[in-house]
């Protein structure tokens, strides 16, 4: 039974997004532990040493980081062989937001208006760009843009994260394939 979820993550932000949706969805009993780095090379540097050296039993681990314009494969591919090495690739998800962390905000644009008080965002969400944020190479400009600058990375992810729609229905398939990765892994039968 999985009792600690651990999340390595590649800025603040990431854990600003998970404090504001994980509790609406796992249970109490599993606790959950966020190790930030910072930036994606300082994650990549050292999530071989962060895992190898992993002492809780019964822990699941989630790894994120943007995609940013890199290979979104090329990406994965070099997380799962680092996470091989230590063993722990059965307990682990690896998920990348394409590009950035801003398109699951973008993807819905009710939370954005909740979390930021700004008003008549809703209306927008029909156009192209919105319905497909994952498509958009840069979604935090594109999101300073549409909140005139009122929204900043960490203030922002902590503002907007608990309004986001965890049921499925957020237009940035990435957001909704994140928190099927997590859902799996809690619910997933550890032996160690």
């Amino acid at each position: 039974m999985i009792k600690y979820l651990v999340c390595l993550l590649e800025e603040p932000s990431a854990k600003e997004l998970l404090e504001g949706i994980l509790p609406r969805f796992i249970d109490d009993y599993i606790t959950v532990k966020y190790i930030v780095f910072e930036g994606k090379q300082d994650l990549e540097k050292n999530i071989e040493k962060r895992l190898k050296f992993w002492q809780q039993p019964n822990s699941c681990f989630l790894v994120m980081r943007d995609k940013d314009s890199g290979d979104c494969i090329a990406i994965k591919n070099n997380l799962i062989d680092k996470i091989k090495k230590t063993g722990q690739i059965e307990n682990s998800v690896i998920r990348i937001a394409c590009h950035e962390l801003e398109s699951f905000y973008l993807g819905d644009l009710s939370a954005i208006e909740k979390g930021l008080k700004i008003n008549g965002l809703v209306k927008l969400q029909s156009k192209s760009k919105f319905r497909e944020p994952d498509k958009l190479s840069n979604p935090s400009e594109e999101l300073y843009k549409l909140t005139k600058n009122k929204y900043q990375k960490v203030a922002g992810s902590r503002a907007i994260a608990p309004h986001l729609k965890i049921d499925g229905t957020n237009n940035s398939n990435s957001f909704n394939i994140l928190l099927q990765g997590i859902k799996k892994l809690i619910n997933s039968d550890l032996t160690t």
